[in-house]
């Protein structure tokens, strides 16, 4: 068994960290577009809108129900496909729609229990004042199911950031897409996966650590 090549794990660490950001880019816009549409998901699901609540249950179904690698391929190679003008897809573009909609999907569900957990009495008191709907949900229901729902969010940011790996399968060189090119012009495999799953593990415990003190600053109204 050869010895690690520690000199090309110290030096390979400066090369990688110049891909970080386009990972984290990619997690970044990806959470913020999923969240939008998971939050629309969730109110028409609770509002049970006609018509779109049927497309609803079938999109995250469907999100929910096939591998995330499998919506990436289909966005990038199958959309140009049926759509000739949809060509102008690059992998970028082609990653970010998938974690938006694949994430958008889970975390539906999670925005949708947090709001049917908020106590009806509230709800009740806020249209008896002559709040509207809007209102309702906008100041009473979604501060609430915010803080309930935070913990699983911002877990699924962390699942993103990791699923990024995949963006290299589409030509994307992110944090994993460097390391394959890296490792395959090296041959020091081990070594060049072995620095990536660590700036990954420092990654993720950095925003566990943020996600420790948004639910404490989020909780101190509560321990009152």
């Amino acid at each position: 068994m050869g010895a690690l090549d520690v000199d090309y794990m110290v030096g390979l660490v400066p090369v990688l960290l110049g891909y970080l950001p386009l990972t984290l880019q990619l997690a970044s816009l990806g959470m913020v577009l999923a969240l939008i549409l998971a939050c629309l998901f969730a109110v028409i699901r609770v509002q049970r809108i006609p018509v779109l609540n049927q497309f609803t249950v079938v999109f995250i179904s469907f999100f929910r129900g096939t591998p995330l690698l499998v919506q990436l391929f289909l966005f990038y190679y199958g959309l140009p496909q049926l759509f000739s003008a949809l060509t102008v897809i690059d992998g970028i573009t082609a990653t970010i729609m998938g974690l938006t909609m694949h994430f958008s999907a889970y975390m539906a569900e999670s925005i949708r229990a947090a709001i049917v957990g908020v106590d009806r009495s509230q709800t009740e008191a806020a249209l008896s004042i002559g709040m509207t709907n809007s209102q309702l949900m906008r100041r009473i229901i979604l501060p609430q199911a915010t803080r309930v729902a935070l913990p699983t969010l911002m877990n699924y940011f962390i699942d993103m950031i990791k699923a990024t790996s995949l963006a290299f399968t589409l030509g994307v060189t992110e944090l994993m897409g460097a390391t394959q090119k890296e490792a395959s012009g090296s041959f020091l495999y081990f070594e060049a996966f072995i620095v990536a799953a660590v700036m990954y593990w420092i990654v993720v415990e950095m925003l566990s650590w943020l996600q420790g003190n948004l639910e404490t600053r989020l909780n101190k109204a509560y321990s009152r």
